[in-house]
């Protein structure tokens, strides 16, 4: 680990001159030598570095959200160039061309903080052997070996030897509880971070090999840390804890404000913009509009999320516009009880009983023979014991009602 931190101390000088500065903030607060004062200017190299990564990481965001819509074509690609791997390659690569998309994107967040990373590193490694680095005078750093983040120094390590610990004046007991506690809440916070993006943040009716690939991910990144972490001055650990937080909270805020279609996320903030809609009447903000107006533009190529949002609008008496905006539309909401009250008053299927009969014995009245409905009024009833031409006798005691078979003609009778 010195040997990659050595790689990077070109960075050094910056990084140092950057805690130097919170230092000299928070020094005039809390006192120079105390935990807090360079405990916080670590916090505080945190969040100046992870604001001006930014850009990278709504970089990260889109490309990620391409890379799960191009699963279903790589998919199809490999399967049609299965023989074949450099076509395959050469297809690969065209279809991230003609997207615009980067593979790499999704990780160059991870390593753009790399080089912070290790020259923090290289830095609380020279604190812990009393040299001088960077901007960091004997002084200074004489002062951070004093100082102690809840009895434990910041530059010791949880693999320290008891006498390393001594030197730097703390037991070896409260420097590895320390440290064990914040290597488990570093492990947790990664796998937090990465099971909501899996639950909430995913198309889940897209099964592809790149969701197993950050399921994968969202079980080894912990392992990760933990394993790697006891080799991390507490320093180190308070700068990854932090930028976890960090990672965790700004993933919260993307995944409520602007989730990937399709996905649990996108239900619940549409959901949250109906009932905004349904109180004020007319949608608000226009970033909501943005979104309003690019569901109107997909027209019947919206996933289940947004046919639904359409559906409550219109059942609120609202139709979304082209520009984003909402009207009232009664016509759009009688359709709508219309509809679901067409769908409510159709009748019960029939039984083969009923069909047969001719449902007679679903409405409980019997419907007047053709025979009646065509004889005329002022015909007169005919005699007994006469019968029409063509007209079935009256069947006689034993005999079944009703037209008779015809007798076979070698019957006797």
């Amino acid at each position: 680990m010195d040997t990659i931190a050595s790689l990077f101390s070109f960075i050094t000088t910056p990084v140092s001159w950057i805690i130097v500065q919170f230092h000299s903030l928070y020094g005039a607060l809390f006192g120079p030598d105390t935990g807090w004062a360079w405990g916080l200017s670590i916090v505080s190299l945190v969040v100046v570095i992870r604001i001006c990564l930014i850009p990278l990481f709504v970089k990260q965001i889109k490309s990620m959200r391409n890379m799960q819509a191009l699963q279903p074509k790589m998919k199809a690609i490999q399967e049609r160039y299965k023989n074949d791997r450099q076509r395959q390659s050469e297809e690969m690569m065209k279809l991230y061309k003609d997207t615009g998309t980067n593979p790499l994107s999704s990780c160059l967040p991870i390593l753009a903080q790399s080089p912070f990373f290790f020259a923090l590193y290289h830095v609380l490694s020279k604190i812990a052997s009393g040299d001088t680095i960077g901007v960091l005078n004997q002084e200074l750093v004489n002062s951070a070996r004093e100082a102690h983040i809840f009895g434990a120094p910041i530059a010791a390590k949880f693999m320290d030897s008891e006498e390393k610990v001594a030197a730097l004046n703390a037991s070896l007991t409260d420097v590895r509880v320390v440290t064990a506690i914040m290597i488990v809440l570093m492990s947790a916070s990664q796998f937090y971070t990465q099971r909501q993006l899996m639950q909430k943040n995913v198309d889940l009716t897209v099964k592809t090999p790149y969701m197993q690939q950050q399921k994968m991910l969202m079980y080894i990144f912990p392992l990760i840390f933990a394993v790697t972490g006891i080799n991390f001055p507490v320093g180190v650990l308070v700068y990854w804890l932090t930028t976890n937080v960090w990672t965790m909270g700004q993933q919260m805020y993307v995944i409520n404000q602007n989730p990937t279609p399709g996905s649990k996320a996108q239900d619940n903030y549409l959901q949250r913009l109906l009932k905004s809609v349904s109180s004020h009447g007319e949608v608000r903000g226009r970033r909501r509009r943005s979104v309003v107006q690019a569901i109107v533009a997909k027209g019947s190529d919206r996933n289940d999320n947004e046919r639904k949002f359409i559906a409550g609008l219109a059942k609120a008496g609202f139709a979304a516009q082209a520009d984003g905006t909402v009207i009232k539309s009664d016509t759009v909401m009688a359709d709508a009880d219309g509809g679901s009250a067409a769908r409510r008053q159709q009748p019960k299927r029939q039984s083969k009983a009923q069909r047969q009969s001719g449902g007679t014995q679903q409405t409980g009245e019997a419907k007047p023979s053709l025979e009646k409905q065509d004889q005329p009024q002022d015909a007169k009833p005919k005699p007994a014991g006469k019968t029409a031409p063509g007209t079935p006798r009256q069947a006689k005691s034993g005999q079944r009602k009703g037209s008779q078979r015809p007798k076979h003609p070698s019957s006797k009778k």
